[in-house]
């Protein structure tokens, strides 16, 4: 990997620009396959859902017609399809994340990157590589941000811009200062509160059509120089002061010279809050157990899983998946969850109710010390006669400590395609087109074919 030749006296987004310039190679491109492919599932999943609904009735109205593709819209222009596609990989909570940063990078730069390569014609090797652009910009200015900015904030959303307006600024060929201020007047329009979080609503999912449309426009507009403040991460009113008093600015571009941060994102196994996965996998490894003779269940973490998923009485499937009790009881009951068990019933099958009941949450200190950079659990299973089993769980099943495996992600992504319902042909053919898109020779018109028939349907 070139060693970038970063000035000091540049501003950081300057640095940044410069640090993006690094060479990638073909190990970086199969990890953002892989990515590519975890959207891919998880955005199939989303486009049968209820909010995919209320945006395609919207877009009956008030859309436009064009040649860029969506999941089942592949008429629609680019803003039409990058609305629906940037806000549907998230709905399933099973999209990617960055721990340190606390983001999620592919429901957001994911669909600007594969937008962006149909509107230049870009090839298989452009797009992997914006991608991998994006997941950098993305997540080493997340990183940066203190406790403080994620307390208040949605760092997918306040973030998500930076990157799709890298990816974007990659695959469009746009020079140093013109990438500048597609970062900045991404970054300058930036926005996203957790207030979302109180009230049963879907803009989670807005806030990452939002990031992703931000990016990619202000992309668009500083290749016909439209400019932007290269100090705006680090001015007097520029990112930092006004959303994280408490941010470490140089984490932009320290250790400019490490391997891409797309190799320290974790995948997502299961259908639930990230912060809920440690406590599945902990209830898991504690081996088989009786549910019937199950007295009482301790659960410890970290503090923010408790803020977002101290919920014992889930109301609907939003709110399941952001509940720890639901989670660790779905797990005890059936082992390994499924979008099934987070869904209609399943929130008040008797069975389930019961164990929700028997789960007790609270904080671990160790733990809360050791988060973002893990996020763990400790799960404690008492039995009727007095027995106890516990255990202690580090990181989670996806994280780059306890990865996935190739086989595992494909098998997550065929499987989210096939509770959307979708043609087995049409699965097949977008899982060998995915599979080959590193492959010399590979082509990305009929990739996007078959990804208009996946999302043609039934």
């Amino acid at each position: 990997m070139n060693q970038p030749a970063i000035q000091l006296s540049q501003t950081l987004l300057q640095q940044l620009v410069v640090l993006l310039e690094r060479d990638i190679d073909d190990a970086a491109r199969a990890r953002a396959r892989l990515h590519l492919l975890d959207w891919l599932g998880c955005v199939a999943y989303g486009s049968r859902s209820e909010v995919a609904d209320k945006l395609r009735q919207y877009l009956s109205i008030w859309g436009s017609s064009g040649s860029s593709w969506s999941m089942g819209e592949p008429d629609r222009s680019w803003q039409d399809a990058l609305l629906l596609n940037a806000a549907l990989g998230n709905v399933a909570e099973m999209d990617d994340l960055h721990r340190t940063s606390i983001l999620h990078p592919g429901p957001v730069v994911v669909p600007a990157a594969v937008t962006v390569a149909e509107l230049v014609g870009a090839t298989p090797v452009a797009l992997l590589d914006a991608i991998v652009i994006g997941y950098e910009a993305m997540i080493r200015i997340g990183r940066a941000l203190g406790p403080d900015h994620y307390a208040l904030y949605h760092n997918t959303s306040t973030c998500g811009g930076f990157g799709a307006a890298a990816a974007t600024a990659h695959l469009l060929g746009l020079d140093r200062n013109a990438f500048v201020s597609a970062l900045a007047n991404a970054g300058s329009r930036t926005g996203g509160l957790w207030q979302l979080r109180h009230e049963a609503v879907d803009t989670k999912q807005l806030h990452n059509a939002g990031a992703a449309h931000s990016g990619v426009l202000a992309a668009l507009l500083a290749q016909a120089d439209v400019r932007g403040p290269a100090s705006l991460l680090e001015g007097s009113q520029g990112f930092f002061a006004a959303t994280s008093p408490m941010a470490q600015p140089l984490a932009v571009v320290d250790n400019a010279g490490d391997s891409w941060q797309i190799f320290q994102c974790s995948f997502k196994p299961w259908p639930a809050c990230r912060h809920a996965h440690a406590a599945i996998d902990a209830v898991r490894a504690l081996g088989d157990l009786d549910p019937s003779a199950v007295e009482s269940v301790r659960i410890r973490t970290y503090r923010d899983a408790l803020l977002f998923c101290d919920k014992p009485e889930p109301r609907n499937a939003a709110e399941a998946r952001f509940s720890l009790q639901h989670c660790a009881a779905v797990s005890l009951l059936f082992g390994r969850p499924e979008i099934r068990h987070f869904e209609g019933e399943y929130l008040h099958r008797t069975d389930v109710v019961a164990m929700r009941g028997k789960i007790f949450v609270a904080i671990d200190e160790q733990m809360d010390r050791a988060y973002p950079s893990h996020f763990g659990a400790f799960a404690a299973v008492l039995d009727k006669a007095g027995h106890e089993r516990e255990i202690r769980v580090r990181d989670a099943w996806g994280d780059p400590e306890q990865p996935m495996s190739e086989t595992d992600i494909n098998a997550k992504a065929r499987a989210l395609m096939c509770v959307a319902d979708l043609h087995e042909r049409d699965i097949d053919a977008v899982m060998d087109f995915t599979t080959g898109l590193t492959q010399a020779g590979a082509q990305l018109a009929p990739w996007l074919r078959s990804l208009r028939a996946l999302g043609a349907g039934k």
